[in-house]
């Protein structure tokens, strides 16, 4: 059965991930983790990419991206892609495969979750045991940019962010803000699958327009009974029969 291709729609931003092979190490040294970012910047410009928010972990790579062109990314990622493999293999006098697979994605419903993505990919390296106690003491991430206003010629401020305040200074206090409630779980697990699984990750609205504008499910299908029974076929009616009632 052919893949179906992923969900691109120009200006909605994406929540990317790229693994190594078998969870094993991409990076190293720091040399590693700045050659790739260093390509992704120049991958990022070719291809007409902002990139919002990133982290690069030990074995892989989360990206908060939007494409300004329909391919953009894909070809972005293959771009970075082929140098890293070309760099990590010289480097590591190694040869084969680094990446497992294509990478994953979902786009993004941006009110509602660009910037729970934000912190979703920057508190990676505190969620992760031993790796951080707080996002600004991990170099590898977009948080200093973002909440300490380090310069970052990388990331593009999303919309999202622009709107936390008037100015650097406001929206740097703003963002940190976000940072002292945590991301609830089932958002946490939301956010996974809908990635892992190349689903979009939005409201009930947001999941419908996508639908009709790329003629495609975005969501797993609901579950529950044999669609084909009497007893499912009569529930369906009454919930239809219900959900009229209460638009009218």
């Amino acid at each position: 059965m052919p893949r179906q291709p992923r969900f691109v729609l120009i200006g909605h931003p994406q929540h990317v991930i790229i693994r190594g092979n078998n969870r094993e190490p991409i990076f190293y040294a720091d040399q590693d983790y700045q050659f790739y970012l260093d390509k992704l910047k120049q991958a990022c410009d070719k291809h007409d990419c902002d990139v919002h928010a990133y982290v690069l972990m030990t074995n892989h790579v989360h990206l908060l991206i939007t494409p300004r062109k329909k391919d953009g990314i894909s070809k972005a990622m293959q771009m970075v892609g082929r140098y890293y493999v070309q760099y990590f293999n010289k480097t590591y006098h190694r040869t084969g495969t680094l990446w497992e697979g294509r990478y994953k994605a979902t786009l993004i419903d941006s009110d509602q979750y660009a910037l729970i993505c934000y912190r979703y990919i920057e508190m990676n390296p505190v969620r992760a045991m031993n790796m951080a106690d707080h996002p600004a003491e991990y170099p590898w991430s977009s948080y200093r940019f973002n909440a300490l206003g380090e310069t970052n010629p990388l990331v593009i401020p999303h919309d999202q962010y622009k709107a936390l305040g008037q100015s650097n200074d406001l929206r740097q206090q703003n963002y940190r803000g976000l940072f002292a409630t945590e991301i609830e779980e089932k958002t946490l697990e939301e956010i996974r699958e809908s990635t892992n699984k190349a689903w979009v990750l939005g409201s009930d609205y947001f999941k419908e327009n996508i639908a009709e504008k790329l003629n495609r499910p975005v969501a797993p299908l609901a579950r529950g009974g044999d669609r084909k029974s009497e007893a499912y076929k009569k529930n369906r009616s009454h919930n239809d029969v219900s959900a009229s009632i209460k638009e009218s």
